[in-house]
């Protein structure tokens, strides 16, 4: 699991409402940009500067200065899909999908980002990093969530209407929302209404 310093996701409710997410592990983030089947809608990798977007949001400290493809950017594409079906079967204590863990591990096995340490003394990566390492370093990070201490941890939202996947990563493990400031939000209040509506 990646373990670098968390920049944090901001993303916006069909409300346009802006929250903050943190799905707690790299290759979770990646899960935002859209996925397979009805999530396609929620597309926003459509072209190398997306995913370059992404790459700056992510938990990757410092940004990567990527040398990227439109290759690249559909390879990054069907790599999302199949971690999008393969947590989403874990979540639900369902079999993983084998011709999707074959897509994460044939990933996972290029060369990855590579850090490097400056003669001041600051991290950066080594070379010229491309796509193609951008997404070996996410699907790495996904076989160290899946087979780590956390795998268990691996949740859906507990609202009806949101998909968000994330790894609790909390002291206690109780975890039950993409964001409190969200759907905890939007729960707290439903249950309050609730409450008035029985009182009333």
């Amino acid at each position: 699991m990646d373990s670098s310093a968390t920049k944090g996701l901001t993303l916006r409710s069909h409300t346009g409402v802006a929250y903050r997410f943190d799905p707690g592990a790299l290759c979770l983030e990646l899960l935002t940009t859209g996925g397979p089947g009805p999530y396609r809608r929620y597309e926003v990798l459509h072209e190398p500067a997306d995913l370059a977007t992404w790459a700056d949001r992510s938990r990757l400290t410092p940004t990567p200065a990527l040398d990227i493809s439109a290759t690249d950017v559909a390879d990054m594409r069907r790599l999302r899909d199949a971690l999008f079906r393969v947590f989403i079967a874990h979540a639900r204590g369902e079999p993983h999908p084998p011709r999707d863990l074959e897509a994460i591990n044939e990933a996972a096995a290029r060369p990855a980002l590579a850090p490097a340490i400056t003669s001041a003394g600051k991290r950066q990566w080594a070379g010229t990093p491309t796509g193609t390492h951008l997404a070996a370093t996410v699907a790495r990070d996904a076989v160290e969530l899946l087979t780590g201490p956390f795998a268990h941890r691996i949740r859906t939202c507990a609202a009806e209407d949101c998909h968000l996947i994330y790894v609790d990563t909390s002291r206690p493990g109780r975890r039950r929302w993409c964001s409190m400031e969200h759907c905890g939000n939007r729960h707290k209040v439903r249950a309050l209404r609730a409450r008035h509506t029985e009182e009333g």
